[in-house]
């Protein structure tokens, strides 16, 4: 050991490092928010067509615009004085100031005049306002302006139209966006809280000390910080997609992350104490006893997450590099600032349940069966008391056929629910869990327009071939118009078709709009596009067909092609990281295949419970992607910390008895880590996004199911049965 000031300076070094790194990424993570993207259209790829179309599209007018739709209503029709109101409210709109930065006009961001459009059924008014999107991507004085934009418009609405009866709502592409920006505000302060709250619950139980619990808080801390030191800077100069819900998942991943591998450090930190008298010694002895599977967790989730750089869809590709940055974070703090800190606080940190040296050990607990009584059980030691996970190791023990066929049932039957998911897109309406006003504005446009009004399918022909492809078109089911964009319409940049002027002609080209009864947002929209592009494609070469509902089509079937993708490749990287850990492949095989029925199963439970008693309608496809990549990345962790014990008490004891004695070691801890996992991953579910609320469940329940029936009872009974096999074809399966 190093002589008693040199190690006292060292940890003292690493304590005051890791407070520069607090201080400094501290800030960082709390202005992530400042650099999101939350728009779908930037997460297309460059090869989608609806990509190409926008692209396309922007050359035929003077600026590209993010529009917001007034819905103004009376269900009982529209009067005169109604129509005159609705009218001063419109003419009001370029006067507005922007909360927060009184000196900008709404008139300086406008892309063209505001104009009411009657709806048929004379109930409702349509009142699109065109904001130029180039001066929405940056913060002006602090305020982002497309929130801002939707709360100068509902602040008016409110002064204006007060007391006449009628309803109204801000909706459309800039409400929509702006109420997604509003709900991932959470994402600095609550949900972190709530998560490091629930942590603590936990570890104050786990660990009853007043103390311990926030060194543990303390790592997950600054491994976050250590992150965003990286990750702010890479999404400012635009090297990264960083979205809300990325953020979100990033603060999650590295809490439950770094929680779990403190809680492994310490769990063997704890055993030492017993044995040794100087905790020096017993860190050292702990540290070596974990670097290997923490390493090993971590890096199997690292490189599982760059999985997703194959991804189409952007936002999916940059969480891969987003999340590993955050694991990195995660280890390191775990593995450098928490033994630092145990070190200069000693045994008194358990206080005041402080471990001494009695030399009672975990595995003393177990009833194994002695040599050549494989179906036996052994008494336990004296002093040693038989736990919860001796007991769970003594029945596994004594019947491992019977535990892991009824346990592989049980996910079986769970499996077979999985044709119940419908993975094919979910409309906007369904992206809340709670009622906004974007949401129900739209329901209110779709009640009185065409479904795709003020949304339109872009389809870009040659202008030769304009008359035979609008004939075209108007025969495809879903189409309730079609009308090209005029030069007038071109000019004020508000893409309203004008009434009998000819269309505009860029580069021999022209932008037809056709209007889809299904609203934009939904699958039934996204299906017309396909009927679409499969009218006019053969009609017209290199035509392109965009819009809303066209980036909804793209991104779904991105989705579709990154889990058929991103699936098999992290998959193989699993199982290549099992077989160099385990330097086996029987093991590597049997974990594999445990955790893809683990994930099977919750997916089947998932989709009963969203699908049958929630009611939800359908589920984008990056749901289960995310599920995958993160029950199998992380699923596979828990495995890893049961077999590298298993492995190491294999070489002593017997594979037999030695996954019966890591079973019983590792049982607390690695339970533990597990329900720390899913409950901050649950912590997701108090931000008001049904994808988050979804992913937070199957991670949560998925994570719970691995813990107390793969790793407890599956993956040991598997081990127990086979025996020394299971390390085939290295050295220890040839034990004798």
């Amino acid at each position: 050991m190093p002589r008693p000031g040199r190690w006292l300076l060292a940890a003292l070094v690493v304590v005051v490092a890791w407070l520069a790194v607090g201080g400094l990424g501290g800030p960082k993570i709390g202005g992530l928010s400042s650099v999101q993207k939350n728009d779908q259209a930037a997460f297309l790829p460059a090869s989608a067509e609806s990509t190409k179309a926008r692209e396309v599209a922007e050359r035929f007018q003077e600026q590209s615009t993010l529009p917001f739709f007034v819905v103004v209503e009376r269900e009982s029709g529209l009067t005169a004085a109604d129509r005159a109101a609705a009218q001063s409210y419109v003419d009001s709109i370029p006067s507005l100031t922007l909360p927060g930065a009184p000196q900008v006009r709404l008139q300086s961001l406008l892309a063209g005049p505001a104009v009411a459009i009657p709806s048929p059924d004379g109930k409702a008014l349509l009142v699109p306002v065109s904001v130029d999107s180039t001066k929405t991507d940056t913060e002006i004085d602090g305020v982002k302006p497309v929130g801002a934009v939707a709360e100068a418009l509902r602040t008016h609405r409110d002064a204006v139209l007060a007391g006449s009866g009628l309803q109204a709502y801000v909706a459309g592409p800039g409400g929509f966006t702006a109420d997604l920006v509003k709900a991932f505000g959470g994402i600095d302060g609550v949900l972190l809280l709530v998560a490091l709250g629930v942590v603590l619950v936990i570890l104050l139980v786990v660990y009853r000390s007043p103390v311990l619990p926030f060194a543990v808080l303390a790592t997950a801390v600054f491994g976050l910080a250590a992150a965003g030191l990286v990750i702010y800077p890479l999404a400012e100069g635009g090297h990264l997609t960083l979205s809300g819900q990325s953020q979100g998942i990033l603060s999650i991943l590295v809490v439950g992350a770094a929680t779990d591998y403190a809680l492994l450090l310490v769990a063997r930190y704890k055993e030492e104490l017993h044995e040794a008298e100087d905790h020096r010694v017993a860190m050292r002895r702990a540290w070596r006893g974990t670097v290997e599977p923490i390493v090993a967790s971590g890096g199997t989730v690292i490189l599982g997450l760059l999985c997703l750089l194959l991804s189409d869809l952007g936002n999916n590709a940059s969480l891969g590099p987003i999340g590993a940055l955050g694991i990195v974070g995660a280890m390191l703090a775990a593995l450098t600032f928490l033994p630092a800190v145990l070190l200069l606080a000693g045994r008194r940190i358990f206080w005041p349940a402080i471990p001494r040296v009695d030399h009672v050990h975990s595995e003393d607990a177990v009833a194994t069966a002695p040599a050549g009584e494989a179906g036996s059980a052994a008494p336990t030691s004296a002093g040693a008391k038989r736990g919860v996970w001796g007991r769970v190791a003594g029945l596994v023990g004594r019947h491992p056929r019977r535990a892991w066929v009824l346990s592989a049932l049980g996910l079986a039957v769970c499996a077979a629910f999985v044709p119940v998911l419908r993975a094919d897109g979910a409309p906007q309406s369904t992206y809340f869990t709670t009622e906004v006003e974007s949401v129900t504005g739209n329901k209110a446009l779709a009640r009185h327009f065409p479904g795709g009004s003020g949304s339109p399918v872009q389809v870009i022909v040659p202008s030769a071939k304009a008359a035979q492809v609008t004939t075209a078109l108007q025969g495809v089911d879903g189409v309730a118009s079609v009308v090209p964009l005029t030069e007038q319409a071109g000019s004020t940049g508000g893409g309203r078709p004008g009434q009998g002027a000819p269309p505009k002609v860029v580069d021999g080209r022209v932008l037809l709009q056709a209007t889809t009864t299904p609203a934009a947002d939904t699958p039934e929209a996204q299906d017309v596009v396909r009927g679409i592009r499969s009218v006019v494609h053969p009609i017209a070469d290199g035509s392109l067909v965009g819009g809303v509902a066209a980036q909804g089509l793209d991104s779904r079937d991105a989705g579709v092609h990154d889990l058929r993708t991103v699936g098999p490749a992290i998959l193989l990287v699993v199982f290549v990281v099992l077989v160099i850990l385990l330097r086996s492949i029987v093991a590597p095989v049997l974990l594999t295949l445990a955790n893809v029925l683990s994930f099977a199963a919750t997916m089947g439970v998932f989709a009963v419970l969203f699908t049958w008693v929630l009611d939800y309608p359908g589920f984008d496809p990056t749901v289960p992607l995310y599920g995958f990549v993160f029950l199998i990345a992380l699923g596979i962790d828990y495995s890893i910390f049961l077999m590298t014990r298993v492995r190491e008490e294999s070489r002593k004891r017997g594979t037999r008895e030695g996954v019966l004695v890591g079973l019983a070691v590792t049982g607390g801890v690695i339970t533990s880590a597990g329900i720390v996992l899913a409950a901050t991953f649950s912590a997701l579910g108090v931000l008001p996004l049904s994808f988050l609320v979804q992913i937070a469940f199957i991670v949560a329940f998925g994570v719970l199911l691995d813990t107390f029936v793969v790793r407890s009872l599956l993956v040991p009974a598997l081990v127990r049965e086979l025996g020394d096999r299971v390390w085939w074809p290295s050295a220890l399966s040839r034990r004798r």
